[in-house]
């Protein structure tokens, strides 16, 4: 282990070059929805721009695991951040001609190379501050929230800011930025980056990356279902219920619509980052043993369930969109969004704690796999439910999810009774 002056440097710019991607990833994420939301897009067709981003976040956090064991935690960052660069540029290519099955599955293409960098960055930044976190005075659970809840609070800004570059610059032009401010973080990060982060070992073996731990495997089976039931509703179906009540079709009406769906998104994202980043305060994570927060992370997914499950019940008795029922909406899912981090959060912290110094690499490759795979069902049903049973469906199916998290966090155990990881 380092000296913790060099710790805490890399860790700063770690959690700094997450920022920057995290910023153009939340962005990207709005741009591409609207845009081709507004070029007539269907919520099915919606959800399959999204479908390559999740498929390939899966595959990738299994293989980076091992990656980065075998060539260093600095070459997965920086891989990630570089190959969302390629994709960025790659996107102002896309010709408005295009047929729409054309346009369909070059965007799903960028947004998978999209999804690749996402995991690449997520899975070293997360890694690293089980290697650079101090050991003492719950300081592994406040470093881990600190990063995870700033970033969320970043991409929040990025809803923000795509919904008003696309509404200013228009989508080519917002997408170039984004590349050009990106590239240069790249060069800055690469080359003022501290020591701090192992180098890899030669000997990683790739079937090292699935755990023989049963509580690595229940938190990721947990994940699964807390993320599936997030993304129902986030990815397609409450932004384009926003775009329904919001706008007129003109595009004066379409141009604020996406300034109050961003700002919406954005404020709910932040609002989440900023809970995620007081969760140890929240749970008093310094002052309690392991074994009481893993017990915890059941009573708060059972709590997570009322919210969806009292919205799906506002919407069923509405007689269709009215400003109460919005009004409803929006605070029901600030609730669920503040609710939510704490889960999340604690999630974050178990993986860590859960795993070992010498494969946590692994561990987190595998468990956000499986947050990807969570994330990837959420958003097939997104479009899906939206479709077929409009925001009822949505907002139940959320909640069924909510419970299954609930139900699978309770089989995870104290320390004490795990097997060797």
């Amino acid at each position: 282990m380092t000296s913790r002056p060099e710790g805490l440097s890399a860790y700063i710019a770690v959690t700094a070059a997450y920022w920057a991607f995290m910023l153009t990833d939340g962005a990207l994420r709005m741009l591409v929805l609207l845009h081709f939301h507004t070029l007539g897009f269907s919520p099915v067709q919606l959800a399959y721009l999204f479908v390559l981003y999740e498929i390939a976040g899966m595959v990738t956090n299994l293989a980076a695991g091992w990656i980065a064991a075998r060539f260093g935690l600095t070459s997965t960052l920086y891989a990630g951040l570089g190959i969302q660069v390629v994709a960025l540029l790659a996107l102002t290519q896309l010709d408005p001609g295009w047929a729409i099955w054309a346009s369909v599955a070059f965007v799903m293409c960028v947004q998978g190379a999209s999804g690749v960098a996402k995991d690449l960055a997520k899975m070293s930044s997360k890694s690293a501050v089980k290697l650079l976190a101090p050991s003492e005075g719950g300081g592994l659970f406040r470093w881990v929230a600190v990063l995870t809840g700033s970033k969320n609070a970043v991409k929040g800004v990025g809803f923000l800011l795509g919904a008003a570059l696309l509404a200013t610059l228009g989508f080519t032009w917002a997408v170039l930025a984004m590349a050009i401010v990106l590239a240069a973080i790249l060069v800055a990060v690469a080359v003022l980056m501290p020591a701090g982060l192992p180098r890899g070992r030669k000997g990683a073996k790739f079937s090292e990356v699935f755990s023989k731990s049963a509580n690595v495997n229940w938190l990721s089976a947990a994940r699964v279902f807390l993320f599936g039931a997030r993304d129902v509703w986030f990815v397609v179906g409450i932004p384009i219920y926003f775009y329904a009540v919001l706008s007129d079709g003109t595009e004066e009406g379409n141009r604020a619509a996406f300034f109050m769906i961003g700002t919406f998104m954005a404020l709910w994202i932040i609002l989440y980052g900023a809970v995620q980043a007081s969760a140890p305060r929240i749970l008093r994570a310094a002052r309690r043993p392991e074994a009481d927060l893993i017990r915890a992370a059941r009573g708060w997914a059972a709590a997570l369930f009322i919210v969806p499950a009292a919205l799906t019940l506002a919407v069923w008795l509405a007689p269709g969109p009215e400003t109460w029922l919005t009004v409803t909406l929006v605070a029901g899912l600030l609730a669920f969004g503040a609710i939510f981090a704490v889960n999340s959060s604690l999630h974050s912290y178990l993986i860590l704690a859960f795993t070992r110094s010498e494969r946590v690499t692994m561990d987190v490759g595998f468990y956000y796999m499986a947050n990807a795979g969570g994330r990837l069902i959420g958003t097939l049903l997104s479009g899906l439910t939206y479709q077929i049973g409009g925001l009822a469906l949505v907002l139940g199916t959320a909640a069924v999810m909510v419970a299954l998290a609930a139900l699978t966090s309770g089989r995870l155990s104290a320390q004490t009774d795990e097997a060797p990881a």
